[in-house]
């Protein structure tokens, strides 16, 4: 009785045990990065390339996300605020649904299923054919080389492509409310002016999208330096970044905003 008390407490408790030793291993892993980080910032072209693949390759689907988003809201918003004599105000609307919430967290899910997935998949591919084992073998470290390059170049693409997201997103609002639904341009536009605040609406935003950048980055190379030298592994690293780095989004997402909220 006593075993088989014990056998089930270890089949419950032991996903969480391994949830928790890969948390600190992740953790150690992200302080190390920070730490090889010099050689990086000091050859700076190396984080340029990398920006390029992460972020540059990423504005297509970016661009035609945003404009969709804020052209759907800004029909919805139409709608509902057509009911309270308020149309004028769907401006306002879409700026601030896209600078203080969806620009961050859509574009952060666009960026964790394009450019995580891509980095972990193109570390694991490298541990699997033993370029890392190589690089250490030239007494090149790899973490250096290969892994901080990669996480500064998410971290500074991030909130670019947030604020992108939301000027595009702003814009297809333009489109809807004033071409096609003929709102007044003049007052769309000053009273969007009138209303979004630099610091609260626009720097939080920015908060968010570089916290986002920081976790999702960590995520993919993480996932990609700790993924099985196999072709299996890889697949499953992968998976896992777009999966942990989405519920990591919304879960930063939901702290953030009580934070914000509560210093107002």
């Amino acid at each position: 009785m006593f075993d088989w008390l014990a056998g089930r407490l270890r089949f419950i408790g032991s996903p969480f045990v391994e949830a928790l030793i890969k948390l600190g291993f992740g953790t150690r892993f992200f302080f190390a990065v920070l730490f090889q980080s010099g050689m990086a910032l000091r050859r700076f072209n190396l984080i340029i390339r990398e920006t390029y693949y992460t972020g540059v390759l990423s504005l297509v689907i970016i661009v035609v996300s945003g404009l969709f988003v804020g052209m759907v809201l800004c029909l919805q918003g139409y709608d509902t605020l057509t009911r309270y004599g308020s149309a004028e105000a769907s401006g306002v609307l879409v700026a601030l649904s896209l600078l203080r919430e969806l620009g961050p967290v859509v574009s952060g899910l666009l960026f964790a299923s394009r450019a995580g997935s891509a980095i972990t998949a193109e570390i694991g591919l490298m541990k699997a054919t033993e370029q890392l084992v190589a690089m250490e073998m030239m007494a090149v470290n790899p973490v250096a080389r290969v892994i901080a390059p990669r996480f500064w170049a998410g971290v500074l693409s991030m909130p670019l492509l947030a604020l992108l997201f939301s000027a595009v997103g702003i814009f297809g609002g333009y489109l809807v409310g004033v071409v096609w639904l003929g709102l007044d341009k003049g007052t769309f536009w000053s009273q969007m002016q009138a209303q979004v605040d630099l610091h609260y609406d626009i720097g939080n935003g920015i908060i968010k999208s570089l916290i986002f950048g920081v976790a999702v980055s960590t995520i993919a190379v993480f996932e990609g330096f700790d993924a099985q030298p196999t072709a299996e592994g890889v697949s499953g690293a992968t998976t896992r970044t777009v999966v942990t780095s989405s519920l990591a989004i919304l879960g930063l997402d939901f702290i953030l905003t009580a934070f914000m909220l509560r210093g107002t």
